[in-house]
């Protein structure tokens, strides 16, 4: 039989690769995991049969209003297979349509409007049935005040029509997340719907710069520390919460109280995810997973930062990222404008006294993770002349030759490619033994 082709994650399709005839590649991706055999019956089946709360049905009955939260268009949650059902049950229960609202949570991401909230919802009958709203972190008068924090005082600012809803019900996608451990279940409510003051707290250095602030990681995260603390300070609330495999087909759903029924996620999909390597390598080749992610360079770097484990010092980390709609934000913009002009040093040595992170600039702080390791190659077909400048790292416009000229300058001809690029963490393990 013919060997598979080798592909990245490229926009909506792939990149193939053309390695030179001396190259021997590990192809690293998740596990694979059987699909659900009817995806309406595995939803219903987990509305009747939550983990740590009562059926949907009955959390619904006798409330006046409910706020279901969904992720925005960079994460790519199939909405369209669970929102019609979750609707129509919170309906059935007694809760007029009028007073259901689906809440995009939009972090401080801008929002989803026209034709995207359309592709984002995935069903008009939602659309036309329910009030279908962005969050604005920034609108302050639009925040209930819950006070700070026990341990680290992050003021907790959550968004009024998630708060004061009767029936609260976070929805998402499980999956590797570069800070806070895993997406999903808490992190859509903060910082998903929390105010700026809440999502620049703890994104500050002083959490940004804590080593157990990693991918795959629960315990000791001071990210997910937070957001646990907030979610209890709210009190009741429901997630659902869903795994995708490598086509985007959903193989896993789970609903129920929110922090259980998104510890149930986790550990479904942590062993298909966390994949084990045979070594470090000099050259490794991934991507930003593609379609939605791979819009902006602001989500790429999340893909520069998940296969360090694997990346030998001084090493070439080599990403491909279509960039579709450019850099991401201003603010994010103006940080890597920062970092090309006073280095990875000072720029850091700013952030490190603020209470606040500036909007956006800590995924630049995050940009420096890879930097600090080895060399980092971007392959893109959609930043600006003046936008490659400031990614602040090197432009390949060739990914094959710089495939192969990495090989060369390291006399290694292994390498490492992560088609799904941060949906999936490798891991050596021999080098955590001898760590």
């Amino acid at each position: 039989m013919p060997e598979p082709a080798l592909e990245l994650a490229f926009g909506r399709g792939a990149l193939h690769l053309a390695l030179p005839p001396e190259a021997e590649p590990t192809v690293l991706r998740k596990a694979a995991l059987p699909k659900l055999p009817d995806n309406l019956a595995g939803i219903r089946h987990a509305f009747d049969h939550p983990v740590g709360s009562a059926p949907l049905r009955e959390l619904a009955t006798g409330c006046a209003s409910a706020c279901i939260l969904i992720c925005d268009i960079t994460r790519p949650v199939p909405n369209r297979l669970f929102l019609r059902p979750m609707i129509e049950t919170l309906i059935a229960a007694g809760i007029l349509p009028a007073a259901i609202t689906v809440l995009v949570a939009t972090g401080l991401h801008r929002p989803n409007e026209g034709e995207e909230l359309a592709e984002l919802v995935g069903d008009p009958w939602v659309l036309e049935t329910v009030r279908v709203e962005n969050h604005f972190a920034r609108d302050e008068a639009a925040h209930v005040d819950l006070g700070a924090t026990s341990t680290r005082s992050t003021p907790v600012f959550i968004d009024r029509r998630f708060a004061e809803a009767d029936l609260r019900i976070a929805t998402g996608l499980v999956e590797p997340h570069f800070m806070a451990g895993w997406s999903g279940g808490r992190k859509v409510v903060a910082p998903g719907v929390a105010g700026h003051q809440t999502i620049r707290t703890f994104h500050s250095a002083r959490f940004m710069e804590d080593p157990l602030a990693v991918q795959c990681n629960l315990v000791g995260n001071p990210l997910h520390e937070e957001q646990l603390e907030i979610v209890r300070k709210l009190g009741d609330i429901y997630a659902l919460n869903t795994v995708l495999d490598e086509e985007r087909d959903l193989v896993f759903v789970s609903f129920g109280e929110i922090i259980a029924s998104h510890l149930a996620a986790v550990d479904f999909v942590e062993g298909a995810t966390v994949i084990e390597a045979p070594r470090r390598y000099h050259t490794v080749v991934t991507s930003s997973a593609g379609y939605p992610l791979d819009k902006t360079y602001y989500q790429t770097v999340k893909g520069m930062v998940t296969p360090l484990d694997i990346l030998e010092p001084g090493g070439t980390l080599i990403i491909a990222s279509e960039c579709s709609e450019g850099f991401g934000s201003e603010e994010f913009r103006a940080a890597q404008e920062r970092l090309v002009e006073l280095g990875p040093e000072r720029f850091l040595a700013t952030l490190t006294a603020k209470t606040l992170a500036d909007v956006d600039e800590w995924q630049t702080e995050m940009q420096l993770k890879p930097m600090r390791v080895g060399r980092i190659q971007l392959y893109t077909t959609g930043l600006t002349g003046e936008e490659r400048r400031v990614t602040a790292v090197e432009i390949v416009p060739d990914l094959d030759a710089a495939i192969a000229a990495s090989l060369k300058r390291s006399g290694d001809n292994a390498l490492a490619i992560i088609p799904e690029g941060p949906y999936v963490i490798p891991v050596c393990r021999q080098r955590q033994a001898a760590a």
